[in-house]
């Protein structure tokens, strides 16, 4: 059985609520898969993983964040072997670039994008937890 980490930073709530849908979702389609806030995740399981997905809020000036979650993707984002990630996270101002420039980059490093990059603007609505629904779909179909 494929095994999935989820892995999230959040400030408000809004991107573990996207989280959570993601984590269900899979659990639902008999995935086997782990849920964590990023500070509580080992990178030495990285290996562990058949497939990932990350989920981090827009910051700052359309960032990633700084402290908790830029540092830990930095570290395992040349070390998926291919393996399949969807990226994912909330916003409340701006248009979102900061998940393009995330898509882009993940790009750049090859990474296997299952599908594009999911932001939501706010608090998840319902049109958003389905759209996490989808994300966590193309994940499995991946695996």
């Amino acid at each position: 059985m494929s095994k999935v980490a989820v892995i999230y930073w959040s400030g408000t709530g809004n991107t573990e609520n996207m989280a959570n849908a993601i984590f269900s979702r899979l659990k639902e389609k008999n995935v086997e898969a782990d849920l964590f806030e990023v500070r509580g995740f080992d990178i030495s399981t990285l290996a562990d993983y058949d497939g990932f997905a990350f989920g981090c809020p827009a910051m700052g000036s359309e960032e990633l964040e700084e402290a908790e979650f830029e540092p830990m993707f930095e570290s395992v984002e040349n070390k998926l072997d291919n393996k399949p990630v969807v990226i994912f996270g909330s916003y409340e101002w701006n248009d979102g670039q900061w998940m393009l420039d995330w898509q882009e980059r993940c790009k750049n490093d090859d990474i296997n994008l299952a599908a594009d990059g999911l932001a939501a603007y706010g608090n998840p609505e319902d049109d958003d937890i389905k759209a996490c629904y989808n994300l966590a779909d193309s994940l499995s179909s991946k695996l």
